[in-house]
């Protein structure tokens, strides 16, 4: 899937936590076109997931600001 496809959710002026953003390279969610997420940080090592899933750290404001574009 390209990121074309997806509706980013958060981060459409900085990175939530004031700062600017460059090219996609700031934490981020974005809604795939059936309705699921991909959610886009800083690689965490809190623990080992299972094979083929992967762990992503996200500021609270990120998620927080996901939540508004949705209005939930």
């Amino acid at each position: 899937m390209a990121r074309e496809e997806l509706q980013r959710l958060t981060n459409s002026t900085g990175n939530g936590n004031g700062g600017p953003c460059g090219q996609g390279d700031c934490p981020n969610v974005y809604r795939t076109p059936s309705g699921s997420f991909v959610v886009q940080g800083d690689l965490s090592d809190a623990f080992t997931p299972p094979s083929g899933e992967g762990l992503v750290e996200i500021p609270e404001a990120v998620l927080r600001e996901a939540i508004r574009a949705l209005g939930w």
